[in-house]
This record gives structure tokens, C-alpha cells and sequence, in this order.
């Protein structure tokens, strides 16, 4: 897919049609990916650019919590150095402000329609625990039934907290351990009984079920979808 450098803005020649050029490839591409409902990591991805640009627009600075987690503080720090002496430039200045004024609106709207597909298929996510839930909910099992239905993937999930100066964030990891073909004789609560057997260092763990009602990408929607609906699920548990 066709992806947009996260210093695009700086980099290379700064010219505005070149740079319009780069823009509207990569919007492109996102729209093209939106269009056979795959959310990511494309949204992700414009969410970032988005926010970097308004920060730019707002305060002339780049902010490293913006940026996503491949590019390193070292890395940032180069970056930002580059990005000083550009704005004490008047000149090129006005042309990357020439560029935010064009980019904008443009990355609003590819942001909605990218939010529309991610509403579709959250309303079309239906999340419910499976049996008794413990006092506990930041370590369990995800079970994911596809649309489908034939099959239910088996996932370990594990759930972090963790705060900036401003927010508090929850991170959500998880691991699959097995794709398991349902039936009468293999009901989700028989595979929850099967898994604490198997597995003793979750004596009596949390279990949820997502279930997809409308066919979606497993890798670029489904599950991503489902892990950041399980973490808001279990937040109102916790509330």
C-alpha cells in the first residue's frame, strides 16, 4: 500500500505540487482500502498525519506523542532539528503552511469516511462474557467467531495502563493459541472449561466472545476492532 513518510512534511523537496502529489496517492490508496473494509493500520496512520498537522498549524512544533511508534525518540530528535530551522525560515514556512491549508481538509475527509467503516463495523461487533466474569478483567481470553461462524479463534489477552501527564491510556496485547471448529458438542462455554484445564496459570479467567454479524477483514478490521471494543468493555466493568 502506498504509505505517506511520517516527516513527509520535511522531507525531500519542498515544493507544493510535489508534495500535493504525495498527498493524494496516499489518500488514494486509504480510500481504496476503506473500500474493501480494511481499516489498519491505514487509520491509524492518517489519525497521526492528521494530528501532526494540526499541531504543526497550531503551535509551528512537532510533538513526539503524535508520532507512531516505529519512528525513535533519537530519530525524532534529528527530525525536530530539521523542523526548527525550518520555521525560523520565513519563507519555506509559508510554503509548508501553503501545504497544511491544502492537506487539511483533505485528511478531515478521508478521516470520516474511514470513521464511518469503523462505526459499521463496531455496531456489527456484538462483545458478551462467558460464564461467571471475575473481579479481574485485565488478563483473559478473547474468543472471536468470524462471520462465518464455522470457527472461533482462541486468543490470550492481556490489558495495561498507562499514563502521560495529561491522559491515561489503556494498551491491550494479545496472543492466539489456537483456531478451534465449533459445533453442538464444542460450545464456547465447553472451550472456556477446556482452556482452564489446559492452562492453570488462569485458574478462573476473565472470558469474553466477539462475534462478527457482517463479514469483515480478520487482520485489518475484525480483530483490531475487537480488541479496542474488549478494552472498552472491560473499562465499564471496572468503572
Amino acid at each position: 500500500m502506498n504509505t505517506l513518510p511520517v516527516n513527509w512534511l520535511t522531507e525531500g523537496l519542498l515544493d507544493f505540487e510535489y508534495k500535493k502529489y504525495l498527498l493524494l496517492a496516499y489518500l488514494k490508496a486509504a480510500k481504496n482500502e476503506f473500500g474493501k473494509q480494511r481499516l489498519y493500520p491505514i487509520f491509524s496512520d492518517l489519525i497521526m498525519h492528521y494530528r501532526n498537522l494540526q499541531q504543526v498549524k497550531e503551535h509551528k512544533q512537532l510533538v513526539y506523542e503524535k508520532f507512531p511508534q516505529r519512528i525513535s525518540r533519537a530519530d525524532f530528535e534529528k527530525l525536530e532539528l530539521v523542523y526548527e530551522k525550518i520555521v525560523e525560515d520565513d519563507e519555506t514556512m509559508q510554503q509548508i503552511e501553503e501545504i497544511i491549508q491544502y492537506a487539511t481538509p483533505l485528511f478531515s475527509d478521508t478521516l470520516q469516511e474511514g470513521k464511518e467503516l469503523y462505526d459499521f463495523v463496531e455496531r456489527h461487533l456484538e462483545i458478551n462474557p462467558i460464564g461467571i466474569t471475575p473481579m479481574y478483567h485485565n488478563e483473559g481470553y478473547l474468543f472471536l467467531d468470524t462471520y462465518t461462524g464455522k470457527e472461533t479463534l482462541v486468543y490470550m489477552y492481556n490489558i495495561t495502563v498507562f499514563e502521560n501527564t495529561y491522559e491515561k491510556y489503556r494498551g491491550i496485547h494479545t496472543t492466539h493459541l489456537q483456531t478451534v471448529r465449533r459445533g453442538l458438542a464444542k460450545t464456547h462455554e465447553q472451550l472456556k472449561v477446556e482452556l482452564i484445564k489446559e492452562r492453570q496459570q488462569l485458574p478462573n479467567p476473565a472470558t469474553f466472545l466477539a462475534v462478527a454479524k457482517v463479514p469483515m477483514s480478520l487482520e485489518h478490521s475484525l480483530l483490531p476492532i475487537a480488541k479496542r471494543s474488549l478494552v472498552k468493555y472491560v473499562t465499564r466493568l471496572a468503572a
